[in-house]
């Protein structure tokens, strides 16, 4: 009997795992443009190929080859033991090279084409003045930012979960999508909701967090996003 409870347990080890790894932060501000893109695929109408998939490599540098190259240099000069960041310790120079990679990724986006106000978000992404990132995307990484920020500051008192910020942050932006759209997107709002859920459960059942730093990061992550979506 204690042989089949510890078979179960470890299969449940291994699927949290594997669902700690997909829904990775590093992996969540893709994952969010490509929520955006796939709800809202007419803010993106007109914008060329090549443009677009610039767009999206910059992104992917920033927010994930960056992130990740930094996490490995850390650890092969020893300043950190894991790039799992177990360790509350560990996380503060990793954390403030990840704020400079959002900030400039934020940053990037903000100067491409011609700015355009709040009012206007879920504006075509080309006009006259010619193509521009849709201002969502702008909230989208602005909102990561904050968030990394919010985590790194958090981190002085406890350790965070930052897999429910970076799910948190989907969450929040599906809900400024579902405020700025004439549609509900109840599709996207299952998704995020059902992400949101099942990562919270994999950290919990993996012991890497209490449930009070769970729910600490689904508050950072959201609030994040509203906030982003309040300033622009």
């Amino acid at each position: 009997m204690k042989e089949n409870q510890g078979a179960s347990n470890k299969g449940l080890r291994v699927i949290a795992n594997g669902i700690s790894v997909l829904l990775h932060p590093v992996f969540m501000p893709l994952i969010c443009c490509i929520v955006i893109y796939a709800a809202m695929p007419e803010l993106f109408l007109g914008v060329k190929p090549k443009v677009l998939t610039g767009w999206i490599g910059m992104i992917v540098i920033n927010t994930i080859i960056f992130p990740v190259l930094l996490m490995l240099l850390l650890k092969g000069l020893g300043f950190i033991k894991s790039i799992y960041l177990k360790d509350v310790k560990e996380r503060v120079i990793p954390l403030i090279g990840i704020m400079v990679f959002y900030f400039w990724a934020y940053w990037v986006v903000k100067n491409v084409g011609v700015p355009i106000a709040k009012s206007d978000l879920t504006t075509l992404a080309v006009k006259a003045e010619g193509p521009q990132v849709p201002v969502l995307v702008r909230m989208l990484l602005l909102g990561n930012f904050w968030g990394i920020i919010a985590v790194f500051l958090v981190t002085i008192f406890f350790k965070i979960s930052m897999h429910t910020a970076g799910v948190g942050s989907l969450l929040g932006l599906v809900l400024v999508m579902m405020i700025v759209s004439e549609s509900f997107l109840l599709l996207p709002f299952i998704i995020a909701g059902a992400a949101a859920l099942i990562i919270g459960w994999a950290r919990y059942t993996l012991g890497a967090h209490s449930s009070k730093q769970l729910i600490a990061g689904y508050v950072v992550g959201i609030a994040a996003q509203i906030g982003a979506y309040l300033y622009i």
